[in-house]
Formats: C-alpha cells, structure tokens, sequence
C-alpha cells in the first residue's frame, strides 16, 4: 500500500473517531468518596448502595445528557482528613470526575474540600458530613450537603433531653470536626435551657483504656454520659467500657453511634439504657419511592444516612443534566434543580425530570431524605428522631424538634 493511501486511510479513521467522539463523551464519571474502612465502615455498604441505586436510576431511565452512561468511581476516604485528600486526589485529577458525593465525615470533607475539590471546581455534595465547619467554607458555592449541620442536631437532642426529664448530663467527644461540633452546640443548647453539665471532657481515638476519663465524668454525679464519637470506633470502647465499670445508668448518641455494629458486639440486652438521635426522612411519596426500591435490592431501608446518600447522587446526576455537562455551571443548576418553584421530581423519577429538562421546564426535586431548599451556604433543614435498641434494630421513639 502506497504512503498516502495509508495516510488517507489512517486520517478516515482518525475523522470517522472524531465523528463518534461525542457519544462517548457523553458518558459521565462521578466521584463516591465512601468511608469503606475507618471509623464508620459499618455504615457505608448501605450508604454507597443508595448512591449506586441512583446511579441505576439515572442509567435505566434515559442515562445522562446524550444517552451517555453515569459512571461511579468509588474511593474510600476511611473518614480520615489526608486519605480523603489522597482520594478526591486521584479521582479529580487521574479519573476526571464532573462532581463528588461524599466524603462521609466532616473532617474529610473539610480537608479534601479546601485541598482539591474546591480548587479543581469540582462540585461536592456529603451526604454525612454534619461539622459547622463545613457552613463556614470558602468554597465559591461548591459545597452542599443533604442533611442538617450538627449544629442543628446538638441542639435538638439537648432540647429532647431536656423533654424527657434529663436535666444532668456528663459529655463524651471525640476530639474532631464531628465530636467537637457536636459537643458545642448540644452544650450551649442544654444549659440555655436550664440544663448541668456535671463533666465534659474531649478524647483521641484508638487508645485501649478510656477508664480514668470516664472515671472522671463520671465524678460529676450525672446518671447520664452523652458519646459523641463513632459506634463502630472510640464511641464503641467508651460504652463498653462505661458499662463494665457501672459509671453510668443511660446513654446517649448522636448519629455517628448509630450502629449495628455496636449492638452486635455489646449485645442488645446490655443496650436498655442507650439511645441514639439520627436523621430521618419526612414522610412523602419520594420516601415511599426510595423505600421500595432499595428494599427491592435487598437493602436496609432504615440504615443511616441511605435517604441522604442517595438524594446527593441524584441531585449530582440532575445538576450535571441542567448544566449539559459543563461543569462551571453545576453549582447554579443544583440549585435551579432543588429549589422551587418547578415541576416535583421525586426518588427514582429521573425520565420525567430529563424530560423537563430538556423541554426547558423548572424542576423542584423533592428527596427521599426531604425537601432539600439550599441556603447560602449550601445547608438544608432536615429531620431527625431518637431511636432505642429493640432487638437488633434501632427503633425510632420520638421525633425531635
């Protein structure tokens, strides 16, 4: 074959990829920086299952922008600040990612968020990571999350201790974005309304013995220790530890403790007297919609924070669908597509939002987690309740406000 039939031929080839190039380019890799390992690691199988049923979602129904694929690359940021970095890292740079949900806990999203994300313009939306911190980022609008502050969770579970009688407590943190956020604001918010704190003190994660410090709070004369840590982590060695030493009657969680892990290995009838506070999605038909869907998958429709998992990644999937994939302009489409007014989307009606979408019609998405109205600074309002052991499952008992 003569040189320039090899070149036409190699430049037909090159032009007919040209050509088909658009249609791969539709294709779309988001980011799941899930806590595989680490701290919480009992609770991210559920969480990432939801963030992948909305993918399947999206993919079953139409796919993204021009019948490409949602793709997820999965990272595991282990709830720890420098291996979240590592990963946003890699999955920015090396993967190409348009947005990221997750990380899972605030001292990650903080870290990966200031170090990469936010940098790069890579939209990121936590489904879990719950510091105050997190409202006071610099982040040029490219930070949300799809529950409530801790600041709003602290003080709520002190206002439902004070409700059930609690008037003395002594308080347990992990020494993070997450424990100390907690702390702060359920402290403020318990003695504003009249409550003690018989003893506070914070605490490093991974040593053998917590006995002299809950020794200490214990002191104070409270019958209750509020743990602000990680059930499947610290959190799971203080109440151990706590029980064995009978320094406390009741006990008392936030989120973070939340774990299944935690009642198998302490055994619920040694679980009497803990509680924990947890976010819930409000009752709708987009709740409905999810439950059903992720119990069709043989997935646990109470585990914690699945509701809001999946609502990040399907408020992913439609902003890069409003923005036509460019990713300057997520930040202004995830909020044209969660705010009203608009057409209700709600869990799984993704070929009825695309639909909307490309007719040029508002959309307001109504999650499985609730009604996620972004302010300034990227926060939603949300539900929690207070949960008791009951068996081997969390069983809600109140609803707090």
């Amino acid at each position: 074959m003569k040189k320039r039939t090899v070149a036409a031929v190699v430049g037909a080839m090159l032009g007919a990829a040209v050509v088909a190039a658009p249609a791969h380019a539709q294709d779309v890799k988001l980011g799941l920086m899930a806590a595989i390992s680490g701290p919480i690691a009992a609770l991210a199988p559920p969480m990432a299952a939801a963030s992948k049923l909305a993918v399947a979602h999206v993919n079953e129904q139409g796919g993204i922008l021009k019948g490409g694929k949602l793709e997820v690359v999965l990272g595991d940021s282990a709830c720890n600040p420098q291996n979240a970095t590592d990963v946003a890292t890699k999955a920015v740079n090396i993967d190409r990612v348009i947005a990221v949900v997750g990380p899972a806990c605030s001292g990650a999203v903080l870290a990966s968020a200031n170090s990469v994300t936010i940098p790069a313009g890579v939209l990121m939306i936590t489904p879990s990571g719950t510091s105050p911190e997190i409202t006071k980022l610099k982040d040029k609008d490219l930070v949300y999350r799809t529950l409530p502050s801790d600041d709003y969770q602290g003080r709520a579970l002190a206002r439902t201790l004070k409700a059930r009688g609690i008037s003395k407590v002594a308080v347990a943190y992990l020494n993070n974005d997450y424990g100390k956020g907690l702390a702060e604001s359920f402290k403020s918010e318990f003695e504003a309304n009249g409550g003690t704190i018989a003893g506070y003190s914070g605490h490093e994660e991974g040593k053998a013995s917590y006995r002299s410090e809950l020794a200490t709070l214990a002191r104070g004369g409270a019958d209750t220790l509020v743990i602000f840590d990680y059930g499947d982590g610290t959190g799971l060695s203080i109440l151990r530890q706590s029980l064995e030493n009978n320094f406390f009657k009741t006990f008392v969680g936030a989120d973070g403790m939340k774990s299944e892990g935690l009642v198998k290995a302490i055994g619920a009838a040694n679980l009497g007297g803990f509680f924990v506070s947890a976010p819930v999605g409000e009752a709708s038909a987009s709740l409905d919609n999810f439950n059903k869907a992720f119990k069709a998958a043989g997935e646990n429709i109470d585990a914690v924070f699945a509701t809001t998992s999946y609502d990040a990644a399907f408020l992913a999937a439609l902003a890069i669908e409003k923005a036509g994939g460019d990713k300057t302009k997520l930040a202004e489409s995830l909020r044209a597509v969660a705010t009203a007014p608009g057409e209700p989307i709600l869990a799984g009606e993704w070929a009825k939002a695309k639909k909307l979408i490309a007719e040029g019609k508002d959309i307001d998405y109504k999650g499985a987690g609730g009604d996620h109205e972004f302010d300034a600074a990227g926060d939603v309002p949300g539900n929690y309740a207070f949960f008791k052991v009951s068996g081997n499952r969390y069983e809600s008992i109140a609803d707090m406000k």
